[in-house]
């Protein structure tokens, strides 16, 4: 606790009038690029699975948690101590099968007090606890995870199966009449329809998207990189060369 008292008492001094300009001039908003960055880069660090790195991008997050708190102490708005209140009790709250009296005897049971206590505490709205800001795919995860928490859901996979064929059809005919709002819309149905079946196979939409991104990114950069080698402009080859480099790389990556 002696070292965060000091970080709070470091940001107060870049804050005061004989502090840093840069740092006495940003607003939460100006600080949200910063804050977001941070975050991706800690959760890169922890798919790495770098500890030593981790260590160093968990600081940079919790220096924008002190820097956000001290401009809200800065405006009379709430302190550290509300902060860590909060909480602290909402932690309580929120796990009434250990501090309290109701039973859960697995992670579903836990999942479903979670999301009660959550709507309740978000005026009884059931997906009024995620943030419009989050990442599409994410955001409908989660909005299906707390529909399904109150029995909204699909019966079985097969179901989400059935409906992705009849999202794909509609898709089809929306390209047929060559209606660009439909196709959107429908297609919209379809990444939709797609997450709904990621969730049933407990896998995460937006991490698979992640893994095919980074696959993607490392496959295309090894070809430029075969092209940098060889001295060849890479935007002079043709898609058949290419193809027969990314194959190449692709076939290498499956035998190591």
């Amino acid at each position: 606790m002696i070292l965060f008292d000091e970080l709070i008492e470091l940001v107060r001094k870049l804050r005061s009038p004989e502090g840093c300009p840069w740092d006495r001039e940003q607003t939460r908003t100006s600080l949200i690029p910063y804050f977001i960055e941070e975050v991706y880069e800690a959760v890169e660090t922890i798919e790495n699975r770098d500890a030593e790195k981790l260590k160093d991008e968990l600081g940079d997050v919790l220096l924008h948690v002190v820097f956000q708190t001290v401009i809200a102490e800065e405006n009379k708005e709430f302190t550290f101590g509300d902060v860590l209140q909060n909480i602290r009790d909402k932690m309580i709250r929120r796990h009434p099968h250990v501090f309290g009296t109701d039973p859960a005897s697995s992670p579903e049971d836990v999942n479903r007090i979670w999301e009660s206590e959550k709507s309740r505490e978000k005026s009884g709205r059931i997906l009024g606890g995620i943030p419009k800001g989050l990442p599409e795919l994410h955001r409908a995860y989660r909005m299906q995870q707390k529909a399904a928490s109150v029995g909204f859901d699909w019966d079985k996979v097969a179901d989400v199966w059935k409906k992705l064929d009849e999202e794909i059809g509609e898709f089809h005919r929306a390209v047929g009449e060559k209606d660009k709002d439909a196709m959107e819309d429908e297609l919209g149905d379809i990444l939709f329809a797609l997450v709904n079946l990621s969730r049933f196979y407990d896998l995460h939409p937006g991490m698979a998207l992640k893994r095919s991104n980074d696959k993607f990114y490392r496959r295309f950069s090894e070809v430029e990189n075969h092209y940098n080698e060889d001295k060849k402009n890479i935007q002079e080859a043709s898609l058949e060369e290419l193809d027969t480099v990314w194959n190449k790389i692709k076939r290498c990556e499956k035998n190591i």
